[in-house]
């Protein structure tokens, strides 16, 4: 599959990277408004392929992503040392406009694959500006905050992050819900596997669990300013489930009929992703208090949607 990436930034260059050493794709192409770093980033990836696959990889104008079958979009301004990602959305949307209509040009039948933050509100109105189906517009949502929440689990109770099945919804933001309790290592319950190996997860671990998902992309952004090798891996990962039509389940970013009592908003639930996109939704098992946490989460992204003119 022919995959192209918009915005060759430190985002969109980890993705390919992923992409190129895994050979997901067949070939890969690289656009943005400077053609000097989509050349370098395309051929400085290209060199690295000799040693792990045989993707091609290239860097062009949009008219270079014809016949694409996912274009991811990490096109935009990078978020500042303290700056959350609601704040991005102004800066972010003027970008999308002429994106969008440049990308649906070349390559109308591609899934959008969307990365730029604050990316549950960017992939809303990358579905309003795009007109696609919802289920073909897909932000990468919470993906590595589960994969944060799975690590951080995993390394409190001494296992693989793979071998825990839990998930954070809502927002890839400050509002985002950990779902403690649909949360399992294998077949069994989290407080119960953790109890049986010995090691309980107190309040004390729980918060300091919860602490490390939520504020890891500021931690990060304190350091080195920006965060991109695991956002890139997770990008990788998505592309991988719809290039093979995988019917992978995994925390994505969609627009959602309904979550409580609020109405058509993208936020991230457990999906089905495969050819056709993010197929079908799950809803975990939620205590009251999560579910309220949700619908919050929910309706703030809806208020800021729903304010924002494109």
């Amino acid at each position: 599959m022919k995959v192209g990436i918009v915005g060759a930034g430190m985002v969109g260059s980890a993705a390919g990277y992923a992409l190129a050493l895994q050979g997901t794709a067949s070939r890969i192409v690289f656009v943005d408004r400077s053609e000097k770093l989509a050349l370098a980033q395309a051929q400085d990836i290209a060199h690295a392929v000799p040693f792990a696959s045989a993707t091609q990889v290239d860097a062009g104008g949009y008219d270079a992503l014809t016949g694409a079958g996912i274009v991811i979009l990490a096109a935009g301004v990078s978020q500042k040392p303290g700056e959350t990602r609601l704040e991005l959305l102004g800066r972010n949307a003027v970008v999308f406009r002429e994106v969008i209509g440049a990308v649906r040009a070349q390559a109308p039948e591609a899934i959008l694959l969307v990365a730029t933050n604050p990316v549950d509100i960017m992939t809303q109105i990358s579905v309003a500006l795009s007109g696609l189906p919802p289920e073909r517009v897909i932000g990468s949502g919470t993906i590595l905050d589960t994969a944060r929440f799975r690590s951080l689990l995993g390394r409190h109770l001494g296992i693989a992050p793979r071998s825990v099945h839990a998930y954070v919804l809502g927002e890839h933001g400050d509002s985002e819900v950990l779902a403690w309790t649909s949360a399992r290592v294998g077949s069994v319950p989290l407080m119960s596997f953790a109890a049986q190996i010995g090691a309980p997860i107190t309040a004390e671990i729980r918060d300091r669990i919860d602490d490390g998902v939520r504020n890891a992309a500021y931690t990060i952004i304190d350091g080195k300013g920006a965060t991109w090798y695991g956002i890139g891996a997770g990008l990788a990962r998505i592309v991988a489930a719809i290039a093979a039509d995988e019917q992978a389940v995994l925390s994505v970013s969609v627009m959602t009929p309904e979550i409580g009592a609020v109405k058509d908003v993208a936020l991230s639930l457990p999906r089905i992703v495969g050819a056709r996109g993010a197929a079908a939704s799950l809803m975990p098992d939620l205590s009251p208090d999560e579910a309220t946490a949700l619908e919050r989460s929910a309706r703030l992204l809806k208020t800021t949607a729903d304010a924002v003119a494109f």
